[in-house]
């Protein structure tokens, strides 16, 4: 940490202000998603510099460009990504699934779609290749990356506890250990449990809507 995340932290700091970092946190976030980057980096950013409630409104307000701009542009590719879902009848049904139904089935499946493992940048573009209506999808999106958001935050917050602390040359005391041990443990099994639900109720609707096909 003394040698690679603090100088990080530093430089930033003092490289950038507030205002610029919350233009660069919100940018990459937005625009990341458009070239399959991964943006929970610049999430992090968010909770070391500006905390849980402002963190929180720029990250939403900067995900819903995000999911929004691949949603439109996939329009532009959707017969390769037909064709790329044919070679992957797994991943196929379940992108399928967001689209059947009426709009609250929609955004039901999408939020659980957010929720599990099922890979963030990928959904952004195939999600055209389904009959998900734009609502829904932002809808659903944004309510099932709350719990990411949040965790990302919290890793931020937590890794700039750290860095104070190694930086100052002095020990964090008895009740801000606890409160940061408690912290993630409760963010981690919360995680878990979410995670673990969003997955199993993904496969129940694969099996209802089995059986409806049957």
């Amino acid at each position: 940490m003394d040698k690679e995340i603090i100088p990080i932290i530093h430089w930033e700091m003092e490289t950038f202000s507030k205002q610029v970092l919350a233009l660069l946190v919100f940018g990459s976030v937005a625009l990341f998603p458009i070239l399959l980057l991964p943006s929970t980096p610049s999430m992090w950013v968010a909770g070391m510099t500006f905390g849980y409630g402002y963190g929180f409104l720029l990250i939403i307000g900067a995900v819903a460009i995000g999911v929004s701009l691949p949603y439109f542009i996939g329009f532009l590719f959707r017969h390769k990504i037909h064709m790329w879902l044919e070679r992957y009848p797994k991943k196929a049904s379940i992108i399928r699934l967001a689209g059947e139904g009426n709009c609250f089935n929609q955004f039901r499946a999408i939020a659980l779609i957010r929720i599990s493992p099922f890979p963030y940048v990928i959904y952004n573009y195939s999600a055209v290749a389904t009959n998900v209506g734009y609502g829904p999808y932002l809808l659903g999106s944004l309510v099932g990356m709350v719990p990411e958001i949040f965790v990302a935050l919290y890793t931020g917050i937590l890794v700039k506890t750290l860095a104070d602390a190694s930086h100052d040359r002095h020990s964090l005391s008895a009740s801000q250990i606890i409160f940061n041990v408690v912290g993630f443990c409760i963010t981690m099994t919360t995680t878990v449990i979410i995670t673990l639900y969003a997955k199993r109720r993904l496969n129940e609707l694969q099996r209802e809507e089995g059986l409806l096909l049957q």
